[in-house]
């Protein structure tokens, strides 16, 4: 589990592809290799990755197709920086918000305007994502957890939600650079997803729900 804080920004050093198959990332992280072990977590732009290869300040994450079709991870090239966010431990102080670092879709940056210190971003979010994310509730873009300010009504076609980027957000994370267009990771809060889930199975036939014959 991650809590969308981010440790470091790192960068990477060389992407392998086997087509849409799957894909290796060999990135430098100054930081957040110490204490990493082989089979250890790490959250790359959001997404939940296996370090299968360390060499001092540099690990190897290996990426299925799901990954590459679900995620920005696929997009990476050489010298783009990433957010990095090492597994909470047990105990751990949970600074952001309950993060899996499971990529639920892409969304694009349409708008960002700077309001003193801070800066206000619009995202345009995938339909399929839009009814999970919420006024004042949690998102992780790219890994970051943020607060959502505004959110799109639902009968409007295309879809959108805001955040707002204090200083330190725009100078430790990729999001201060980000131009608009830019594709980022989104995952949306998994407690409307299970209830959302819920309440489907509630509402389902018995037959449905238990295979049986009405």
């Amino acid at each position: 589990m991650f809590t969308g804080i981010i440790a470091e920004q790192g960068h990477v050093l060389s992407v392998e592809r086997d087509g849409d198959a799957s894909a290796t990332v060999r990135l430098h992280a100054p930081g957040s290799t110490e204490g990493l072990a082989l089979g250890g977590s790490i959250a790359v732009n959001g997404v939940c990755l296996t370090a299968t290869e360390i060499d001092g300040k540099d690990f190897s994450v290996d990426v299925m197709g799901e990954t590459l079709v679900r995620s920005t991870i696929g997009e990476l090239a050489p010298g783009d920086f990433v957010n990095l966010e090492r597994c909470v431990p047990a105990g751990g102080r949970l600074d952001g918000h309950v993060v899996q670092g499971h990529v639920d879709g892409v969304g694009v940056l349409l708008e960002r305007e700077a309001l003193g210190n801070w800066e206000r971003l619009r995202f345009g979010v995938p339909a399929n994502l839009a009814r999970y994310i919420a006024e004042k509730g949690s998102i992780a873009i790219d890994g970051v957890s943020l607060t959502v300010t505004v959110v799109s009504a639902a009968a409007e076609q295309e879809h959108w939600f805001e955040v707002g980027l204090i200083p330190t957000t725009l100078s430790e994370t990729g999001l201060g650079a980000k131009a608009t267009g830019s594709r980022v990771n989104l995952e949306v809060d998994v407690l409307a997803k299970y209830t959302e889930r819920l309440l489907g199975f509630r509402t389902a036939t018995p037959a449905a729900v238990d295979g049986g014959t009405p």
